[in-house]
């Protein structure tokens, strides 16, 4: 028995046809856009190793809605539950906290042993790992500084830390099938004025060269970097800035990412995008919702998703953009974040941008993508209610006239 979703999905793909839309084959090429949730919006990024411990490196999670994750059987069984109402192929990506071990770890030392759980798992849900180093939340992180720290010991256990997590990434991609973009994100910075700029981004720079010299296979493996504008306590100046990691993407080829809420409140990545992809082989995305700052709140569908996925589409970056998410939000339940923020994203993904079709102006025209001939005199207010009539009032139409059989206004 064909049930009401059914006549009403059977419905929408007829009109969708009226207009050209293959709605089928739209959907298969929204496949090639899987969306890497985020293990961390499920206990508050506290992660295995220390949960009691405090979370630092400027990062807030704010509420206390029950039901947090405390321990990975927990966590897995909040993904799957999350996973079961989330359409199309899905990752997800993991930090170097949520290693599982009978005995303490240091953070420089992990090994693919201590994630095995997790790609047994993954493979049982036929998911994609993404990976990422933990440069936070530690007392080595203790005072702002990691690969950037002037200490040179404290420095090389960070750097050590990343190039063991390369390898885990790598193990990820090796046994799944599926390169694992693996993002190094450090927190490093000063609350105040500082005198000295340069050195810290030297030390970076080296730094970062030390840990990507090891070579792994494309294949199985992506380094990706992330800038972020300010974080708490590194108000005044950041080490990883935007224009310090689009010069190390562009210089060393590595995948650059971009995070909707580490740029300035008036920036958008959506407009980023295009103009990175002239210089780097790859973007990773940190899909979020920044609140007057870097807030993660929940991702919608709102403008900004959408003009993301407008951009990827558009210009057919399937191959060379990867979509992660990156909010978390404690005052919400939780599994209800993840669901509502990634079906957002591939609601987005799911919308097809006006005029992708549509051939280039001649040279030296100026087209009005924004209102085609004749707009005005068709604009209306298409509601579920029926027709509320025309937008326009009389004078505004075309040439001042009213068109014929059609009212005149609201």
């Amino acid at each position: 028995m064909t049930t009401q979703l059914e006549q009403a999905w059977e419905i929408a793909k007829q009109r969708y046809a009226a207009v050209g839309v293959d709605v089928e084959e739209a959907l298969r090429q929204l496949d090639r856009l899987p969306v890497s949730m985020h293990c961390w919006q499920g206990d508050d990024v506290a992660g295995f190793e220390n949960p009691a411990g405090s979370l630092t490196g400027g990062i807030q999670a704010t509420g206390n809605y029950p039901g947090k994750a405390r321990n990975a059987e927990e966590l897995r069984a909040d993904l799957e539950q999350a996973l079961s109402l989330i359409p199309g192929p899905k990752r997800l990506n993991l930090h170097a906290i949520y290693l599982e071990s009978d005995a303490p770890v240091a953070r420089n030392e992990i090994k693919p042993e201590h994630f095995k759980n997790w790609v047994t798992w993954a493979k049982a849900n036929k998911l994609g790992l993404d990976f990422n180093p933990s440069c936070f939340s530690h007392p080595l992180s203790a005072d702002g500084f990691t690969l950037s720290h002037a200490n040179d010991e404290i420095r090389q256990f960070w750097i050590d830390h990343c190039k063991a997590s390369r390898r885990v990434s790598a193990y990820f991609g090796e046994q799944l099938g599926t390169p694992s973009v693996m993002n190094i994100w450090v927190p490093d910075g000063m609350k105040d004025i500082t005198v000295d700029r340069f050195a810290p981004r030297q030390r970076l720079l080296n730094a970062l060269d030390e840990v990507i010299s090891e070579k792994l296979d494309p294949a199985h493996h992506i380094d990706a970097v992330e800038s972020k504008l300010f974080g708490i306590g590194a108000e005044s100046y950041t080490v990883g800035s935007n224009e310090f990691y689009m010069g190390y993407a562009t210089s060393r080829q590595t995948a650059l990412c971009l995070d909707a809420g580490h740029f300035h409140p008036t920036e958008v990545i959506s407009d980023k995008i295009s103009a990175a992809m002239l210089y780097i082989p790859r973007l990773l995305l940190h899909v979020s919702r920044p609140v007057r700052w870097d807030s993660d709140h929940v991702v919608l569908l709102d403008d900004e998703t959408q003009a993301i996925a407008s951009e990827i589409i558009r210009h057919n970056l399937f191959d060379r953009v990867h979509i992660g998410l990156d909010f978390f939000d404690a005052s919400i339940n939780r599994i209800a974040a993840w669901v509502i923020g990634t079906r957002n994203m591939k609601k987005s993904a799911a919308a097809r941008p006006a005029g992708t079709d549509r051939p280039a102006a001649p040279a030296g025209e100026r087209r009005r993508l924004h209102r085609p001939p004749g707009a005005a005199r068709r604009a209306k207010i298409a509601a579920v209610a029926g027709h509320l009539g025309d937008v326009l009032s009389a004078s505004r139409h075309a040439g001042g006239q009213p068109v014929a059989g059609q009212r005149t206004g609201l």
